[in-house]
């Protein structure tokens, strides 16, 4: 008889575009595994309660999190790993006999494409889009990996950026921007821009699938503030190719894919919940081409 599937399942709003159901199904797949990983959407933060009281009196063996709840699941959960404590986001639930664990895979994820470039980040200014769980996870990857002089971070409204700051104990190494002034060239946004050795994306703005964004870019690309001498890493990663990362094409920057990111943090979510490695390449393989054809 074979063993019964255990659900595993992606909580997050409006993600329905989101590919870690093949990537997760396509290793387990691979390696004979009794899981099966969905989508959970919840409609607002209220019900995520309802939603982890109910994973944990159903079984479901475990969860990634993402946009807007990385840092609403926080305090809903038995007990954090260091990673996810040291941010208070979580991206990775775990569930073991009722007692669910957070995790948080994307500051590794999100660094094991750019240690690489390790020492030419270290010592100069980067800058990150964004405020929210996966904001933090680069920032707190850029502190433990790369030890940049400083982070600008840039951001749309400060209060939410200040609110997202409270409980993080390296606020000295962050300077926040608001875009509005990028945009206008106010209060030296534009050279702390341009001064950059890295440019991160870490909002959905540029994503296929989301209404308004596929065509848009978080970086004002009229003003051409892109140059060769940066690295423009776009966790957004599907298309391949976001409106972002064909600018920094153009101006000859190196160029970093949402896909490294996505199947970084997938893999090491995939371990935590099952024991085993992903077979990573061939996963990769499945996923692009599923991308490239839009199936």
């Amino acid at each position: 008889m074979k063993p019964s599937k255990q659900i595993l399942g992606l909580i997050g709003r409006n993600v329905g575009y989101s590919w870690s159901p093949l990537i997760h199904n396509t290793a387990c797949e691979l390696l004979g595994l009794p899981f099966i990983y969905t989508i959970f959407n919840i409609a607002e933060p209220q019900r995520l309660d309802d939603a982890l009281r109910g994973a944990r009196a159903l079984g479901i063996a475990g969860f990634n999190v993402t946009i807007p709840y990385k840092q609403d699941v926080v305090p809903l959960l038995d007990h954090l790993a260091e990673e996810a404590a040291s941010i208070r986001a979580v991206n990775t639930i775990v569930n073991i006999d009722g007692k669910l664990t957070g995790y948080n895979t994307d500051i590794e994820g999100f660094a094991a494409p750019l240690l690489s470039c390790r020492d030419s980040i270290a010592g100069m200014p980067v800058s990150v889009f964004g405020s929210g769980g996966a904001s933090l996870a680069a920032i707190e990857a850029f502190r433990r990996y790369f030890k940049p002089s400083i982070i600008y971070l840039f951001v749309r409204d400060l209060f939410k950026a200040i609110r997202m700051l409270e409980s993080y104990d390296h606020k000295e190494t962050i300077s926040i921007c608001l875009l509005d002034d990028l945009h206008t060239g106010k209060n030296s946004t534009r050279e702390h821009f341009g001064s950059s050795r890295v440019i991160v994306n870490a909002t959905p703005i540029g994503t296929r699938g989301r209404t308004g964004d596929d065509v848009s870019c978080i970086v004002p690309l009229e003003k051409n503030l892109l140059h060769d001498s940066q690295i423009v890493y776009d966790m957004v990663y599907n298309p391949l190719r976001t409106p972002l990362l064909r600018a920094a094409e153009l101006a000859g920057a190196k160029t970093i894919t949402g896909i490294e990111m996505l199947i970084g943090q997938a893999a090491r979510s995939f371990t935590l919940w099952t024991g085993e490695i992903m077979p990573v390449e061939e996963v990769r393989t499945q996923l692009i081409r599923n991308i490239e054809t839009g199936t």
